[in-house]
């Protein structure tokens, strides 16, 4: 009977995560080891198929082929001139003796094996046998000696491989008979019929040995065999120099593949390890002692991640800041309604006077109020960037929108007597990428500005224009302006200017830096100035902003067809 596991409970999202374990040697780390495989397998797959060079080899085998007939066959014109006893009485015959020593001249310079069979399959002569009285001695070469340790190493590899593959070779293996007969070689049985030919052998040492025989002829009438054998070890040895040269190219380029290798791994992995370390240094430090490394002068990629992140680090502890500002700055302001509330209510309970009553639960009507306006504006500043980042741009008509905002403040009467002009080119839409309702806020948050420092019978004036590919918004009063050492904090939050006439707590000084907040948010800019007349004196407040102006795509056209025109 099965148990079932229960799953892992997933970590709670204040919980910190496992420690990773510290990598101190580069060849520890994972991106050093792919890169690593990737560089690597291309030499070692060309370098395990040199072991596999069959055409090569293939070649060889048939130019030795070639050249051992060539030499039997000059070894049978010999032997057929100088070895033949021929009386003519009888059929001539093979001189044993005569045809030994030429054999034996002939194939020692060439270092190869001939043998000689008569027209009876035997053996007659066979130039490794030399013949001392009633003894034989049979002569064999031996190899060479390797110069060096290395040789040795890649010749026992290379013997291993390649002894593998003549394993699998299907080719028929060699033995070696002390008297051997013509009828143990195809080849010499077709010679002694009249033609030449060869064959590819494997001895027990897992050698090729490769034969010739070409019939030995007098006067057009074959009198016996002549076979020539070679261990083809001169093959061997081309394609182990062959593939030997090619091994140490081989080891020369892997060393600098695995060093280059290895230093590139270094010049990424190293970094994005410090970057890492750095960014979870800041994720658990306190304080802003922790900072990213700065990488930029590297002018790649982790360059540029290097100046992400520190970008990154800067702006989140710029937000966080301005966070905990403007908590405290919430507090602040809420904390005055709240006192002067509370001041109301307990005084309330005590006052008797109905006169005082009514003048108490005004001013608690006002502050109520005050603060429904203040907590509505406090959250409408700091869902903003959560809406924007939401919500999608679309092109938006500058020109139709100030038209519509000035006909609702004129016609609903919200303008209170002041008049509301509007200035701008009628042939130009003035097109930008914005959000229409935020946008319009903007606007409107500008308007009821001016609108509360325009005086009676004044008149506020909404323009805009194109500036090479800007597109630029003004809304301007005839009021008293703006104080000059103040034309930078009216944005701040929570900052109030107003009015002597205005009643206090009507606005929450929230506006103008959520139109600000929402401004840059579009990539735009928002600033205020003053007015002035000839004479320097300030007539009114204007404040700018100004947006990237935005193309419609041209439309494509339909091609002509038939005699049809061309459709728009």
């Amino acid at each position: 009977m099965s148990t079932a596991v229960p799953p892992a409970a997933p970590a709670e999202p204040g919980a910190p995560r496992p420690t990773k374990r510290q990598r101190w040697l580069p060849f520890a780390s994972p991106l050093t080891w792919r890169i690593l495989a990737v560089n690597v397998l291309a030499p070692v797959i060309l370098v395990a198929g040199l072991f596999y060079l069959d055409r090569y080899k293939n070649e060889l085998i048939s130019q030795e082929l070639e050249s051992l007939r060539i030499r039997a066959e000059m070894m049978a014109a010999a032997v057929g001139e100088g070895a033949v006893i021929d009386t003519g009485v009888s059929i001539p015959e093979l001189s044993p003796l005569a045809a030994r020593q030429m054999l034996r001249r002939l194939a020692q310079p060439a270092r190869m094996r001939a043998r000689l069979f008569d027209q009876n399959g035997e053996e007659l002569a066979d130039s490794r046998r030399l013949v001392a009285g009633t003894d034989e001695i049979q002569v064999e070469d031996l190899p060479a000696p390797d110069p060096s340790m290395f040789v040795r190493g890649f010749r026992r590899l290379y013997d291993f491989i390649t002894k593998a593959s003549l394993a699998n070779d299907d080719l028929p293996h060699y033995h070696e008979r002390f008297h051997p007969r013509a009828s143990d070689y195809d080849e010499v049985i077709q010679a002694l019929a009249g033609d030449p030919a060869w064959a590819v052998r494997v001895t027990r040492g897992h050698h090729l040995l490769l034969t010739t025989a070409v019939p030995v002829q007098h006067y057009k009438q074959v009198l016996g065999a002549v076979m020539v054998s070679s261990t083809g070890d001169d093959i061997a040895q081309s394609l182990f120099k062959v593939r030997l040269t090619i091994f140490q190219v081989f080891a020369f380029a892997l060393t600098i593949t695995v060093t280059l290798s290895l230093y590139l791994a270094g010049t990424i992995a190293r970094p994005i390890r410090r970057l890492a370390a750095a960014a979870d240094r800041v994720r658990r430090g306190r304080g802003r002692r922790h900072v990213i490394p700065d990488l930029t002068v590297r002018g790649d990629e982790i360059g540029d991640l290097s100046g992400a992140l520190r970008d990154m680090t800067e702006t989140l502890w710029r937000r966080m800041d301005a966070v905990e500002a403007f908590a405290a700055d919430v507090a602040h302001e809420i904390k005055n309604p709240l006192t002067s509330l509370r001041s109301a209510v307990e005084t309330c309970a005590l006052v008797q006077n109905p006169e005082q009553q009514r003048r108490l639960m005004s001013i608690i009507q006002d502050d109520v109020g005050r603060l429904d306006r203040l907590i509505s504006d406090i959250s409408d500043a700091s869902r903003i960037d959560a809406e924007l980042s939401r919500s999608d741009a679309e092109p938006l008509s500058v020109h139709r929108m100030i038209e519509g905002l000035a006909s609702v403040y004129r016609d609903t009467g919200a303008a209170e007597g002041i008049g509301v002009l509007v200035r701008c080119d009628p042939d130009d839409e003035l097109l930008v990428l914005a959000i229409e309702s935020r946008l319009a806020q903007v606007l409107r948050n500008l308007i009821a500005n001016a609108l509360s420092f325009s005086p009676p019978g004044g008149a506020i004036t909404l323009a805009a224009r194109r500036e090479g590919r800007q597109v630029v918004i003004t809304v301007s009063d005839q009021g008293p302006g703006i104080p000059g050492n103040k034309l930078e904090a009216i944005f701040e939050r929570f900052y109030s200017e107003r009015p002597a006439a205005e009643k206090f707590g009507t606005h929450s000084g929230l506006g103008l830096s959520i139109s600000k907040q929402i401004v840059e948010a579009h990539g735009g800019r928002l600033t205020a100035a003053n007015l002035t007349d000839a004479d320097g004196r300030v007539c009114g407040a204007c404040f700018t902003l100004r947006l990237a102006a935005y193309q419609r795509p041209a439309e494509p056209r339909a091609r002509k067809a038939g005699g049809g025109q061309t459709a728009p």
